[in-house]
């Protein structure tokens, strides 16, 4: 892709994000343009509610791209993503442990043993699976084999979680069932300020990894002959995904579709296969996505809000059933 066509093609995701932010601002159960600019209500709808959520909008759907980019190009698989292949699962698992388990012998009090250890552990969760994954890939290089262990590893992990919640308190049960349907309305300015070191690491880790993320688009023995070191890099997209999907799915709860669909989406719009522009397209366009589903979340009723996991896998299951139809794509 030419570089004037890569800056346009940026311009008008931005535009977009951008009318997408202000009506996503605007929308809601109470209208701000009937309250006085200024006033302590019009402060606190849209400053303390409504922005923190449409920035946690952004961070997570933007993360969430990225991460399915990383993946499907490192397995080479198209299908490949944190949610199909069970790295979402490992991340509610170890969420399921630190709200259920440790909630129950009183360790999770405190803003540090909560929401903290909460996101150590869905990060530890991500890792485990990613790690599993990566380790099965080596050994069988089968797209199918990699994408129904991956579906496996999410039906056992389900699994252990259903023991978890049958053992629960009826609290604690009600409070994971809630954060289990994903939610971006409930983060604050101070739990952005713990997501945003930690988004922002992995981003530009991103950056710093894309030529060896093209030199493996062909295949390992390509790479290492241009001096890649294949193993690095397995271990630097694990550790940027496993703390991009901890992080989010620990505040935002697992919200599926959008890094499987945003990648494929993105190559089927942009049609490169540039890894700069990759990365900058599913930032953009992943945050589109999900600042579009929380609009739509608030668009269907006045009383209530739709899970945005519900809209979300709206949105994406299309993308996915059209590449199941498309055998060109079955590599990336």
């Amino acid at each position: 892709m030419k570089n004037s066509k890569f800056i346009s093609y940026s311009i008008l995701l931005l535009i977009i994000l951008s009318l997408l932010v202000v009506s996503d601002l605007c929308i809601g159960s109470v209208n701000l343009f009937s309250l006085e600019s200024g006033s302590d209500l019009f402060n606190t709808i849209l400053y303390t509610i409504r922005l923190p959520k449409v920035i946690t909008c952004l961070l997570a759907g933007s993360a969430l791209a990225l991460c399915g980019l990383l993946m499907q190009s490192l397995f080479r698989n198209p299908l490949a993503g944190p949610y199909v292949l069970g790295v979402s699962s490992g991340a509610s698992l170890f969420v399921a442990i630190a709200t259920m388990v440790l909630t129950s012998i009183n360790i999770s009090g405190l803003y540090f043993f909560g929401k903290s250890m909460i996101t150590l552990f869905s990060i530890s969760g991500a890792f485990l699976v990613t790690f599993i994954i990566l380790l099965i890939s080596k050994k069988n290089k089968s797209n199918i084999t990699i994408l129904l262990v991956g579906i496996m590893l999410s039906q056992i992990l389900g699994a252990l979680q259903g023991v978890i919640e049958f053992m629960s308190s009826s609290n604690s049960l009600k409070t994971f069932v809630l954060w289990g349907m994903g939610s971006v309305s409930t983060t604050t300015l101070s739990d952005l300020g713990f997501i945003s070191p930690f988004y922002l690491m992995a981003v530009i880790g991103s950056f710093l990894i894309v030529k060896p993320l093209n030199a493996i688009l062909l295949n390992d023995n390509y790479a290492i002959n241009l001096g890649i070191n294949i193993s690095a890099l397995r271990i630097k997209v694990i550790i940027i995904t496993a703390i991009l999907v901890g992080v989010i799915t620990a505040f935002c709860g697992p919200i599926a579709f959008v890094g499987i669909s945003v990648p494929i989406a993105t190559r089927l719009l942009f049609k490169t296969s540039h890894h700069l522009h990759q990365i900058v397209f599913c930032l953009l366009l992943g945050a589109c996505v999900v600042v579009f589903a929380d609009v739509i979340c608030q668009l269907v009723s006045s009383q209530f809000m739709l899970p945005i996991n519900t809209v979300t896998t709206l949105i994406g299951s299309p993308v996915v059933l059209y590449l199941l139809f498309k055998s060109k794509l079955n590599r990336v």
